[in-house]
């Protein structure tokens, strides 16, 4: 199962995190009444479990694990690879993680050179990835020792080989319920 990018969004922050309806809007820059219809049309596909494209599992593990791979290493040249021309990079930092921003960043250059310089703030060693399912799809959890760092989920181009969206959850007082196991 699919969601579009800002059905994911609204789904995780929704269902996952537990963030009432306004408080997704002010961060995805929509009106409340957009985020409520979102929501009811990402549960209707969730429920129904209609794939709005259908990307194999393993090709998007694939995709995950090499985004997290190239956006940790501040490799430029994997990351321009693997972003699609027009992907869109939705934060939350709440103003306490890395690459907090109040919009949305659009475009492969702009997303890459934002992740590559957060990897280059990042400690040297200790960070782990672990992989789950949120909404039927791999994201990335990233721990710095046994604290939460991010939790980052990619959204797919419907050919399955690049990446069109990415959430990532940085503020550390929403990743407190966040465990490595």
């Amino acid at each position: 199962m699919t969601l579009s990018p800002l059905e994911r969004a609204v789904f995780v922050l929704h269902e996952v995190f537990g963030f009432g309806h306004p408080e997704i809007a002010g961060m995805l820059g929509r009106t409340p009444a957009a985020v409520r219809q979102l929501a009811a049309r990402a549960r209707r596909h969730v429920h129904a479990r209609r794939p709005r494209h259908r990307t194999e599992p393993d090709v998007h593990a694939q995709v995950t694990e090499r985004f997290a791979a190239a956006a940790l290493g501040g490799d430029l040249r994997a990351l321009l690879e693997v972003l699609a021309p027009d992907v869109t990079l939705w934060t939350d930092g709440g103003g306490k993680g890395p690459a907090t921003r109040l919009r949305p960043v659009h475009g492969r250059d702009r997303v890459a050179a934002l992740f590559v310089s957060v990897a280059a703030t990042l400690p040297d060693g200790g960070l782990d990835i672990r992989y789950r399912r949120v909404a039927g799809d791999p994201c990335a959890l990233v721990f710095s020792g046994d604290s939460p760092l991010a939790v980052v989920v990619v959204d797919l181009t419907p050919d399955g080989d690049r990446i069109a969206g990415i959430y990532s959850v940085t503020n550390p007082d929403k990743l407190t319920g966040i465990r490595r196991t």
